[in-house]
């Protein structure tokens, strides 16, 4: 697999490389947003970003949003500094997948890009199509369609919450249920982060179906999608 390191410290993006290609990886390097974002388009066969919030230029954050505005949909692990909670919150709703606090070890790395590429292609190779309400779930191209044909563009993660509740219909999911099945790895996210995506899985699809309510909110239980 091929994947983007970016980070303004050169030692940061130096030793994730070693790790990356001792895993088998290609790397691509770059050292601030604008730099990030060119390296996107120039190889469209990056499979995930590993991407420093705090750098010069353009940060970490308009990085993640200009990436999902062109439907870009590749995992995005995010490296934060300690205590930027607000950071990593508004990454999550910009479209992000992840993130890691610095300092880290570069095995978690490891482990959070394994567990986020297993997920993506897990979604790429399924060929099951689903109808929810006015929305259809192509989940071999990775696309939701509404019925006038357009796409509503969804992060990996988003889409696979939208995937497991869509083919469980009437089930409620915890957000540990979600965890479990969504992010399939071991380190453990806060239930803040899961109820973050669904947030933002919720606003997109209320805003490309002009308001249907396709993820309902079980008080104190989970979430769920009703059978139509």
């Amino acid at each position: 697999m091929r994947i983007l390191v970016v980070d303004d410290e050169r030692e940061i993006v130096d030793l994730l490389s070693i790790y990356l290609r001792k895993e088998g990886h290609q790397v691509i390097k770059a050292y601030d947003g604008t730099m990030a974002l060119k390296k996107l388009v120039e190889y469209p066969e990056i499979k995930l970003m590993i991407l420093d919030i705090m750098m010069p230029k353009k940060d970490g954050l308009s990085v993640v949003k200009e990436a999902r505005e062109q439907n870009i949909d590749i995992p995005i692990l995010l490296l934060s500094a300690k205590g930027d909670n607000m950071d990593k919150i508004k990454g999550l709703r910009l479209g992000a997948d992840d993130y890691v606090v610095k300092p880290f070890h570069p095995l978690e790395i490891m482990a959070r890009v394994n567990a986020l590429l297993k997920r993506y292609r897990t979604i790429q190779h399924d060929h099951e199509d689903l109808e929810i309400g006015t929305l259809t779930i192509k989940k071999a191209e990775h696309k939701v369609l509404t019925s006038s044909n357009e796409s509503v563009a969804l992060t990996a993660l988003e889409f696979g919450i939208l995937y497991l509740l869509a083919s469980n219909p009437n089930k409620v999911f915890s957000v540990d249920d979600i965890f479990e099945q969504v992010w399939q790895q071991d380190s453990v996210v806060s239930a803040k982060t899961v109820m973050v995506h669904v947030s933002h899985l919720r606003d997109k699809l209320e805003k490309a179906t002009g308001g249907e309510k396709i993820v309902e909110t079980v008080w104190g239980v989970g979430y769920k999608i009703s059978k139509v």
